[in-house]
């Protein structure tokens, strides 16, 4: 797949879990915590990968305290509905998503 944009990462919301992608690779996929403390290393975490814009999934309530940490870091973020988002074939793991 061909990379639009270098300085961007998407990250697969759960309930118990947040996986970050910062590349395409696997080692490039790294899991978070949901609690306040998780949600500022997420922001460092993709700091420290000259990350400026950040796409994620409006996964039932699970996203907002993410997107407003985001946004207090001053990350761009693209809120996308998973209606409308395509899944790569086959079998469903949270790194793939």
């Amino acid at each position: 797949m061909e990379i639009v944009n270098p300085n961007c990462a998407g990250i697969d919301i759960g309930s118990r879990s947040h996986f970050v992608a910062v590349g395409q690779g696997e080692n490039d996929v790294k899991e978070f915590g949901v609690y306040a403390d998780d949600l500022t290393d997420i922001c460092l975490h993709l700091k420290s990968h000259g990350i400026t814009s950040v796409a994620m999934e409006s996964t039932g309530m699970y996203w907002q305290n993410l997107y407003v940490e985001l946004m207090k870091h001053g990350f761009d973020v693209c809120l996308c509905n998973g209606k409308f988002t395509k899944n790569i074939k086959g079998k469903k793991t949270d790194v793939k998503d």
